[in-house]
């Protein structure tokens, strides 16, 4: 494996590896659908693996407990587009790993908005929280109002 690769995917989060795992999906496809074109059966038939593969990743990573209808909803999507790679393979036809590439870059660019969307997410708590912060030390700790002896358990307060 790609050193750099290996690196990636130990230090990617699980938002990062199920993009991962969508763009090897579509390089798969799209590989098999060149190695189709030029009647190279064994390397065809090895990129719908890969792609096969990477759909069942896809399905082992679905989590019904954080949202079971769209859990249904994908799970449903991802055998559909397994089982049109089948065909692909089985009727050495373009059609199927055309119809799966479609899919695929759709569901690619839409978690690629939802990652988006969460970065930004994650990111915003964190400047309000040290907003937060500094509001309420100015707040709960005015040296000079009798307050001064609780110093150390309004930091504590604040931090927390």
């Amino acid at each position: 494996m790609n050193p750099y690769l290996e690196q990636t995917i130990l230090n990617a989060d699980p938002i990062e590896l199920i993009g991962l795992v969508y763009r090897r999906a579509i390089s798969s496809v799209r590989d098999a659908r060149v190695h189709l074109e030029q009647k190279r059966i064994a390397k065809r038939s090895a990129a719908i693996v890969r792609a096969y593969l990477a759909l069942g990743e896809l399905l082992a990573s679905l989590r019904p407990e954080a949202a079971p209808e769209l859990t249904k909803r994908l799970c449903g999507l991802y055998v559909y587009m397994q089982q049109r790679l089948l065909d692909a393979n089985m009727q050495q036809a373009d059609r199927p790993l055309a119809e799966v590439l479609g899919l695929l870059i759709t569901l690619e660019e839409g978690w690629t908005g939802v990652a988006a969307q969460l970065a930004t997410k994650k990111e915003v708590p964190a400047e309000q929280e040290e907003i937060f912060r500094e509001e309420n030390t100015q707040k709960w700790y005015q040296p000079g109002h009798g307050n001064a002896g609780n110093e150390a358990a309004s930091r504590v307060a604040v931090s927390a």
